[in-house]
């Protein structure tokens, strides 16, 4: 795959999830953030197990399962701390504060495994999330934070770790769409029985799932299986910050489908700070060095050579 190619995929990952972006908001009115959490990370499940079959049949390596379920766990964490943020927090605030880890990505990664990025990629992130910030900052005012504004800049912590973890789990195991799988699968079976009790009462809320079935499916299928599946796909032919940069353009997605199916005006500021986000992300697509390929469990003999061989880590905190 051509790293153009890849771009495109990335791209359109940000798509799908700026197209979940209301759905996240509107899905609360009929069921809790975490059975939310729960059904469509199992939804995500059903639907990416027949990619993920044929690795599932293999019996993974020795260490597979210990570094699948660390990176499965802050995936649920995060995912869980972003949807309960939904509760108190608009969708313009939401958009703009789980996009800094645009910037937490790169520089956390260089603190934890030694990946330096370059200067250009640095300016490119930044300007993504002044864009960001422009796009967003007429409803946003970051003196006064509710609980949900900072549970969504937590969440962006979390995410950040998560996308270094699952960097390190893939250089040395491989299995991308079986590592995608596990995370659902753990994420939802982990969540529901939290739920329930909690949420719930103990009841199964059929009616309020039939409600909020539309949500449901875009959420599962389309801003979890699908736009994963396209991160899987992309993420090791772009450098992580070229990536991270790319898909932050989910929330250039989100606000023109709010002008195209809400009606939503934008000012002047929000049309300077989209100029500013595609600006950056063309300045991150020609400037992308590449990555080398990813270590394998045989090649990946020493620290210095891993964090040398990692394959790029992908901003993947729109969920």
């Amino acid at each position: 795959m051509t790293r153009f190619m890849a771009s495109l995929l990335l791209l359109a990952a940000a798509l799908c999830w700026g197209a979940g972006n209301v759905a996240n908001k509107t899905v609360l009115a009929d069921l809790g953030p975490l059975t939310v959490v729960g059904l469509r990370c199992l939804l995500a499940a059903v639907v990416i197990l027949p990619f993920a079959w044929a690795d599932l049949r293999r019996k993974p390596a020795s260490g597979w399962w210990p570094s699948v379920m660390g990176v499965s766990l802050l995936f649920a964490l995060a995912l869980a701390l972003q949807q309960w943020a939904y509760q108190s927090a608009t969708v313009t605030n939401a958009s703009f504060l789980v996009n800094t880890a645009t910037v937490l990505t790169p520089f956390l990664a260089w603190a934890l495994v030694g990946q330096r990025p370059n200067w250009v990629m640095i300016l490119a992130a930044s300007l993504t999330l002044l864009g960001t910030f422009m796009l967003c900052g007429q409803h946003l005012s970051l003196t006064r934070m509710n609980l949900g504004d900072k549970l969504c800049l937590l969440s962006a912590l979390v995410y950040a770790g998560w996308i270094v973890a699952l960097a390190r789990h893939a250089a040395v195991h491989g299995r991308p769409m079986l590592t995608a799988f596990v995370q659902f699968a753990t994420c939802g079976l982990s969540v529901m029985p939290i739920a329930i009790p909690v949420e719930t009462g103990w009841t199964w809320p059929g009616t309020a799932v039939w409600a909020a079935l539309p949500e449901l499916l875009m959420l599962g299928v389309v801003s979890t299986a699908l736009a994963f599946g396209l991160m899987t796909w992309a993420q090791r032919h772009v450098a992580a910050s070229t990536a991270a940069v790319l898909v932050s353009a989910e929330s250039l997605f989100g606000a023109a489908g709010a002008y195209l199916v809400l009606g939503e005006n934008l000012t002047f500021d929000a049309y300077a700070g989209a100029a500013i986000m595609l600006a950056a992300i063309v300045l991150a697509g020609l400037s992308d060095p590449g990555t080398p390929p990813a270590a394998s469990a045989r090649s990946a003999r020493s620290g210095q050579e891993l964090r040398s061989r990692l394959p790029p880590l992908v901003l993947t905190q729109r969920v």
